[in-house]
């Protein structure tokens, strides 16, 4: 009889780590109850990014013709304007094929797994909030994940009008031919993705900030001129590409929804009762009281 009252004990035990653990009352927990929770939330995460990244694998052709599609478009733009445009796509080194394969099915495994990863990330910050803060958290993650999307689109779809501004600096009549690694490739579409997805999301963080009660809307109001001209260093820096046409599709968008932004904080505000001539009479009373 104890033998047997032993093992399913046992098992429990052995199988504890696939089950977070369980907080105090209004979600506390100790430091090592936090980490074993986060080895669970990220074992998770991980798990299901490498089982959407094999399930992938059974759709790699289309993978690539997606991925590609961007550089067949260009080509066929480029090719139209100058028929004697040379455009090859290669695969530099015996590796070349493998990790090409590898990266691409990574990132597939991370978008189909979105949902899953982020619950993951919701659930551990969750606990640790009140029902207040968990409304807000939810309307942050729900606002952020289609503008990430959308911006991702974006950058997808305006990158072919990048390579094709970048390749018709090639020198005509000369014989020159552009060979481009896929591999290279797939890490400069990414990062134009990333790029474009990431910035979308910076309006909803200022709103986030605004609400916090660590930026106001009349400052908004006085960074304006900066943060529009920020916006456009920002997308000079952060595209990989040196073209124009890349760098106005996302710093016309950004600067929109910063306007955006900064007219939801103005109006929050407002109801909070934090107008800008409260703020104005405000900092007159600190100067003259200097």
């Amino acid at each position: 009889m104890t033998t047997a009252s032993t093992e399913p004990t046992t098992k429990r035990r052995r199988l504890e780590w696939l089950r977070p653990p369980q907080g105090g009352p209004g979600g506390t927990m100790s430091l090592y109850d936090h980490l074993r929770e986060l080895r669970y939330r990220v074992t998770i995460a991980a798990g299901a990014i490498f089982l959407s990244a094999i399930f992938s694998i059974l759709f790699y052709r289309q993978l690539v013709s997606i991925i590609m599609a961007p550089w067949m478009r260009a080509r066929t733009a480029l090719e139209a304007a100058r028929p004697d445009a040379n455009l090859m796509v290669v695969n530099n080194g015996v590796t070349s094929s493998f990790t090409f394969a590898v990266v691409l099915c990574l990132v597939a495994g991370v978008m189909l797994s979105v949902p899953v990863w982020l619950y993951q990330l919701w659930a551990f910050v969750a606990p640790g909030l009140v029902a207040k803060e968990k409304k807000y958290a939810l309307a942050f993650i729900g606002a952020a994940t289609p503008l990430f999307l959308a911006g991702c689109a974006l950058g997808y779809y305006v990158w072919p009008k990048g390579i094709e501004v970048l390749l018709s600096f090639t020198p005509q009549d000369m014989g020159i031919t552009n060979m481009q690694d896929m591999a290279e490739f797939l890490s400069m579409e990414i990062k134009i993705i990333l790029v474009f997805g990431l910035s979308f999301i910076l309006p909803v963080i200022v709103v986030a900030l605004n609400m916090a009660g660590v930026v106001r809307g009349y400052m908004l109001k006085r960074w304006r001129k900066g943060v529009i001209f920020g916006s456009v260093v920002l997308a000079a820096v952060a595209t990989p590409t040196t073209d124009p046409f890349s760098m106005l599709a996302l710093a016309v968008p950004v600067s929109g929804m910063f306007l955006i932004a900064e007219v939801i904080c103005r109006v929050w505000d407002k109801k909070r009762g934090i107008d800008e001539q409260f703020v104005a009479e405000f900092a007159i009373d600190l100067d003259d009281g200097k």
